[in-house]
């Protein structure tokens, strides 16, 4: 295949939707920046997305087949990274980032897209998975980064690699039985989870069963959701930018990481109800193209990487949108493409490069045909 060809195969769609979240997080920070009465979180997220843009086109450059290689290696690099983070100064008690001059990095990010790689590539043209026993490897392989990450505390980020394995085994032809039956077991085993968790974390899931709308804003988490809802409930229709603002009180509008994890809710104070909706049509359409390519892509390492960047961005954003208005608990979780925050932002791209790549060379290998099984 030429490059003329490969050219003319860009996903065009996901590159749009890209650039429309990005715009959209850069406004909803700005806004933020705005009733904070000015800082520097707007400029500094213009500066990330001028580094994004370059490394997701780094992510198409070569053809996509020759990651399948670096796979294991990068994946390994990642698992050092996060035995690293504890050797770093904390930070309110957590352990992510990496300090690295001016900037921090936090390896989880780059954990779950080596996650990904390393998923599809033992998966790609393996049979034992469709046996009960089989999927034991593929849950060690999850459950390592997600106990290291976990223990960060991190434990909205450790959750995103679960629907990733799911989507990933049912993709590559795990039977639905199995599939349905680990489900269960976890559920069977979820007071042990909470037995571990600690008492911030437990503290934010019972918040989510107490919440209250109206009246004064309580005290403690439970304090994070009444503002979420309230600063999103006050964009009305269309929100403070065509219309004016419904209330004069700072008060309404303080809101703690609103950059960051909460970056929603400013969208939805810019610009309303109509700007969340074209916000929530953008993400379906950016996954929906992305399902579209995963299904062209003959090549099994290809198909399973593209299901595995989709799951992975859709459950965040259902996580962090759910959380927004009280449907999820708070989870410190970032709103991929729009969030503040460098790390994210740069592996969110190369994770949507990897997915144009795809897109752009959806060929065939020679090899054993995936995905074919019996039917026992």
């Amino acid at each position: 295949m030429n490059n003329t060809t490969t050219l003319g195969r860009i996903p065009w769609i996901v590159v749009f939707c890209a650039f429309a979240l990005m715009y959209m997080g850069l406004m909803g920070i700005d806004r933020g920046d705005q009733l904070a009465g000015g800082s520097e979180y707007f400029p500094r997220q213009a500066v990330w997305i001028v580094l994004a843009l370059p490394a997701m086109v780094a992510a198409t450059w070569l053809p996509y087949r020759r990651y399948r290689d670096l796979s294991y290696p990068l994946f390994g690099v990642s698992l050092v990274l996060l035995l690293l983070v504890y050797l770093m100064p904390g930070v309110n008690g957590a352990h992510r980032w990496i300090p690295l001059g001016w900037i921090k990095f936090q390896p989880s990010e780059l954990a779950k897209i080596a996650y990904i790689m390393s998923l599809a590539h033992y998966l790609m043209y393996r049979k034992n998975y469709r046996r009960l026993s089989g999927l034991l490897a593929p849950f060690v392989l999850t459950l390592i980064p997600v106990g290291l990450i976990l223990r960060e505390p991190d434990l909205g980020t450790s959750l995103l690699f679960l629907p990733v394995l799911f989507a990933m085994l049912f993709a590559a032809g795990a039977k639905f039985r199995h599939l349905t039956f680990i489900i269960l077991l976890g559920v069977a085993v979820l007071p042990l989870l909470w037995v571990g968790m600690s008492a911030e974390q437990k503290s934010r899931i019972v918040t989510l069963f107490q919440q209250r709308d109206g009246g004064r804003a309580p005290s403690g988490d439970g304090y994070h959701l009444h503002q979420s809802k309230r600063v999103l409930v006050e964009g009305g229709l269309l929100g403070s930018r065509y219309s004016d603002a419904p209330s004069n009180n700072s008060n309404d509008y303080h809101l703690p990481a609103a950059r960051t994890d909460f970056v929603f809710c400013l969208v939805g104070e810019r610009w309303g109800f109509t700007g969340c909706a074209v916000a929530m049509i953008l993400y379906l359409t950016l996954f929906a193209r992305g399902l579209m390519i995963a299904a062209a892509t003959r090549e099994p390492f290809g198909r399973l990487l593209a299901v595995g960047i989709v799951a992975l961005l859709a459950a965040q954003t259902l996580i962090n949108t759910g959380m927004t208005v009280g449907l999820m608990p708070i989870t410190g979780m970032t709103l991929p493409l729009m969030s503040y925050g460098g790390s994210s932002l740069l592996a969110t791209c190369i994770a949507l490069g990897l997915l144009i790549n795809v897109g752009m060379r959806p060929g065939y290998e020679i090899g054993p045909e995936p995905f074919r099984f019996s039917a026992e």
